[in-house]
């Protein structure tokens, strides 16, 4: 199945991903329908466990640890010409 990767860069841990992860979204230029998710879009991609951290399914309250940090968005793939 198709994703799109987001990599986060922490300098200290995180208490939620939901928070950060959505910032993240917004800021990026590589998946427009990502980049404009509505809130409620965004909770329906936790709820049909569409967003994973190194293969297991992620929970809004999931904790983050400092350092990298790869989270994929399962059916969504990078839109960027020179995405490989």
């Amino acid at each position: 199945m198709k994703s799109f990767r987001v990599t986060l860069e922490l300098s200290n841990s995180l208490p939620r991903l939901d928070s950060i992860l959505l910032e993240e979204l917004r800021k990026q230029d590589r998946n427009a329908a990502l980049k404009r998710i509505t809130r409620s879009q965004y909770k329906e991609l936790f709820h049909e466990k569409r967003i994973t951290i190194k293969g297991q399914n992620a929970k809004p309250s999931s904790g983050l640890a400092r350092g990298r940090t790869d989270i994929d968005i399962l059916g969504y793939e990078d839109d960027a010409p020179d995405a490989d």
